[in-house]
């Protein structure tokens, strides 16, 4: 397999003294580049979703250390406004606290900046470790679905569930990829579709209450998705209408594939009844682009993650490997705790 074929697109990009971030929510009429010069930029970044995806969150945190530390801001407030941006993904906790380790230890801006550029190859690695693992599990021919972004544009490159789909096409395992419209914020429409067309790999977008009637015509043998959060037994949160096509997927007989990073799993979260689920504005079910949709007077509620059981799940890749079902004890056995 070419580790390089359909894989073009890098949207975190350090320039030696501000961070480059590509963003999102102008995707796909326009490429518009946003320039962090400190902590409080990554931070709206980050809250306005201009940043998503639980690797690029955390590798874009990383920078905003950074940056504070070239600013000469107070490094403890900074990371304290990061921590808060978002509270569902857990790579932003874990990006803060390993560069929180290195600044105890006494490193300057010079060796912090070494750091986030560690976790961000590190990221790359893996995504492409763990596309290797995933694409082996998938028959040739077969056809995925997938829901929200999971690719480059939500990691360092690569994508964790898109790295598995970008892996799947160059091997021949992978013959139609199908996405997920993802609703309120059309991720899947506007990013997915997006990467996909982009790299030349063969994609059709579905209506999200689509799904299991897709399912149910024999279209789709794997549902691949990615994480914001693993917990201890292996209950994953992801974006909100990842459980249904779990249970679509159980019903049709299709399998059901999360993709993240180690540091996706959280083994001090004993199981998804633990896992925060972020509450976002009614405005963004209401409304379309800035143009409201729904009449004056309605409301809404918008959680933007949902809770997969692990029971529900055939197989959890990251880059230490697969976990078949996994279970508590599984989950202990790769990742202690």
């Amino acid at each position: 397999m070419n580790a390089n074929a359909h894989d073009s697109i890098r949207a975190v990009q350090w320039h030696g003294d501000y961070l480059s971030l590509l963003d999102q929510r102008k995707l796909p009429a326009q490429s518009v580049w946003i320039e962090c010069r400190n902590a409080s930029d990554v931070t709206m970044a980050i809250k306005d979703l201009a940043v998503r995806g639980a690797p690029a969150i955390g590798i874009a945190a990383a920078w905003g250390v950074v940056l504070a530390a070239r600013g000469g801001e107070p490094l403890p407030a900074a990371m304290a406004m990061l921590r808060a941006a978002r509270p569902t993904a857990v790579n932003l906790m874990w990006a803060l606290d390993r560069m929180k380790s290195r600044l105890d230890l006494g490193a300057n801006a010079a060796a912090l900046q070494a750091e986030a550029q560690a976790i961000q190859d590190e990221d790359l690695a893996a995504n492409r470790r763990m596309g290797e693992f995933g694409a082996a599990l998938i028959t040739p021919g077969s056809g995925v679905m997938t829901h929200c972004n999971t690719g480059s544009l939500a990691t360092a490159g690569f994508g964790t569930a898109l790295g598995v789909i970008r892996a799947g096409v160059s091997a021949g395992r992978i013959a139609q990829v199908f996405a997920g419209e993802t609703r309120p914020w059309l991720q899947g429409a506007r990013l997915t579709m997006w990467e996909l067309v982009n790299d030349g790999i063969p994609a059709r977008l579905v209506a999200d209450s689509a799904a299991s009637h897709l399912m149910k015509s024999g279209a789709v043998q794997w549902v691949v998705v990615g994480a914001d959060r693993i917990a201890a037994n292996g209950d994953t949160a992801n974006k909100i209408g990842t459980y249904q096509l779990a249970i679509a997927a159980r019903h049709h007989g299709v399998k059901f594939m999360v993709v993240a990073p180690s540091t996706t799993v959280d083994m001090a979260t004993a199981d998804g009844d633990d896992i925060e689920i972020e509450l976002r504005e009614a405005t963004e079910l209401l409304s379309m682009s800035g143009t409201r949709t729904v009449v004056e007077g309605a409301d809404a509620w918008n959680p933007v993650f949902d809770v997969t059981p692990a029971a529900l799940i055939d197989a959890l890749v990251t880059e230490r490997g697969v976990i078949e079902h996994p279970d508590q004890a599984k989950m202990q056995a790769v990742f202690g705790g």
